[in-house]
């Protein structure tokens, strides 16, 4: 049997990120610069927060006015009620609130900190601003894959990840918000094991171990490294956006 391996390459030298800028080409051009290119079947991971800000999804604290919920919360957590205010703003519902923490179900299923929003590794300005998710972190990657796919004439995937934490280990890991050109979730009921026994309920979530696998490289400080490049991954099942990693309400045991 052939050695399966897998190459993960963090992409150096890429600028810091402004609302408006052409990220699939700023990407291009670092991977046309790092020597690697982009071949086919190669998946480019790429971090949420440059996309956030490509995207131009900053809230300027000082136009946010808190509301009562908001000002309580806050008193109670001690945190800044405007940043509060945009949390409550960006989800469906708040799931469960702890020490420093409003763990939140936001408006496009993901249940996480602070519906995500986030506060390090932007720059805030005289008043203080936030960075939302992507609106639309699905079509996000699809948008960055039909522009690198043009650009050096294959097909890739993309994926968009995040660092999410977990209710019951310690620490975060990265996950996949958006992802395009590659099965995010992969059905495996029907396959055999070792032994001929057919797998009855395994999926596996493909967009998720690559998007952790990348965030090892990523960093969550001062890295400065919001791109990877993921060569030798080998899959032909279709392709599945992330949102079918999204669990449905009606099937989660735990809310």
């Amino acid at each position: 049997m052939p050695t399966v391996s897998l190459s993960l390459h963090a992409l150096a030298g890429l600028p810091l990120i402004e609302p408006g800028d052409d990220l699939a080409d700023i990407i291009a051009t670092a991977l046309n610069e790092s020597g690697l290119g982009l071949h086919e079947g190669d998946i480019v991971v790429v971090a949420q927060k440059v996309v956030s800000k490509a995207e131009d999804l900053y809230v300027d604290l000082d136009t946010v006015r808190p509301s009562a919920q908001a000002l309580e919360l806050a008193a109670k957590l001690g945190k800044d009620p405007r940043h509060v205010e945009v949390v409550l703003d960006e989800s469906a519902e708040i799931v469960k609130v702890g020490p420093n923490v409003i763990v939140a179900a936001h408006k496009l299923g993901f249940v996480m900190a602070n519906a995500g929003i986030d506060e390090s590794n932007i720059e805030h300005g005289s008043s203080g601003r936030v960075l939302l998710l992507p609106r639309d972190p699905d079509g996000s990657a699809r948008l960055i894959k039909e522009r690198l796919d043009r650009s050096f004439g294959i097909s890739c995937g993309v994926v968009i990840n995040d660092s999410f934490g977990r209710p019951w280990r310690n620490g975060v890991v990265g996950v996949a918000l958006g992802a395009a050109g590659m099965p995010a979730l992969l059905d495996r009921v029907g396959a055999d094991d070792l032994f001929g026994r057919k797998l009855k309920v395994t999926e596996i979530a493909v967009a998720d171990e690559i998007a952790s696998a990348a965030s090892l490289l990523m960093g969550q400080a001062n890295e400065g490294l919001p791109v990877v490049l993921v060569r030798g991954f080998r899959e032909t099942a279709p392709a599945r956006p992330a949102a079918a990693l999204i669990r449905n309400r009606e099937r989660d045991m735990f809310r």
